[in-house]
């Protein structure tokens, strides 16, 4: 059941994939912005994946963060996402990165509820 305070963490390895330069974010060898906004955005998919309805899924709709700390390559960042507000179709998280103990970035992201084929069905070229 949906409901407010469901949350997941996700994980994942600072490597040259997901580093400022081959994300084309900056220019140093650090975690890019990019992949810690979309591990953010996979914990909140994460968080309310088994308590949606068949043949529904989420989509991400905003997200606003900070991103206060470098990460160098070789470091594990994870992210937690939490539901903070349930609005019909919309989704509301509270979105923290940490490496270690210290947090890295946080933020807020909102997702919405939808049917899979119809929402693949207006996907232009499709």
């Amino acid at each position: 059941m949906l409901r407010e305070g469901l949350s997941h963490t996700s994980r994942l390895m600072v490597c040259n994939d997901n580093s400022a330069i081959t994300l084309g974010s900056g220019d140093m060898p650090v975690l890019g912005t990019p992949a810690m906004l979309a591990l953010m955005e996979n914990a909140a998919m994460l968080a309310v994946a088994e308590e949606l309805d068949e043949g529904t899924t989420t989509v991400g709709g905003h997200i606003e963060s900070s991103h206060l700390k470098p990460s160098k390559i070789g470091a594990e960042v994870e992210a937690t996402a939490t539901v903070t507000r349930i609005d019909g179709k919309k989704l509301y998280f509270s979105v923290v990165a940490r490496e270690g103990t210290t947090v890295i970035g946080e933020g807020t992201h909102l997702r919405f509820i939808v049917d899979r084929e119809r929402f693949l069905s207006k996907v232009i070229g499709h």
